[in-house]
């Protein structure tokens, strides 16, 4: 098997990666998360994705410090989004969750944020593009997963 890339398939990985990187951009850009800053917000999605994790193992996952995590998780325990228990299968460890306005807040932006990209799609796409779109993030799903 050889690993020559043909032309087709270079220019649609250029073209992919350009357009995944502005349309992430973009939706960065929608301030739905209000008064939480990036790493917060970052902390609050892992949670949602990955449950429950000590505050050691969130700075690893997001590479930062374990002080500047830790100034992050109480800042959210402030706002009432995490909250910490401790960890049923080692007492001496407390693991941080979401709470239920956590999830709430998560989805919340997430709603906001496929609302907007909808919006934008029937803006700017006719019925049967936005088919060929749906095709294409099949076949780009199935590539990210193999």
């Amino acid at each position: 098997m050889s690993d020559a890339v043909s032309e087709a398939a270079a220019q649609a990985a250029g073209d992919v990666w350009v357009a995944v990187s502005r349309l992430v951009r973009r939706l960065r850009e929608l301030d739905t998360a209000g008064d939480l800053s990036p790493g917060q917000v970052s902390v609050v999605v892992r949670l949602f994705k990955h449950g429950p994790a000590s505050a050691s193992e969130l700075a690893a996952a997001e590479r930062v410090r374990p002080q500047s995590m830790a100034a992050i998780v109480q800042a959210l325990e402030r706002a009432g989004l995490v909250e910490r228990h401790r960890d049923p299968e080692d007492g001496r460890r407390q693991l941080v969750t979401l709470t239920e306005s956590g999830r709430e807040r998560r989805l919340d932006d997430r709603r906001a944020r496929e609302a907007w990209l909808a919006r934008a799609l029937q803006a700017h796409c006719t019925e049967a593009e936005l088919r060929t779109i749906i095709e294409a993030m099949a076949l780009l799903d199935a590539v990210a997963q193999s």
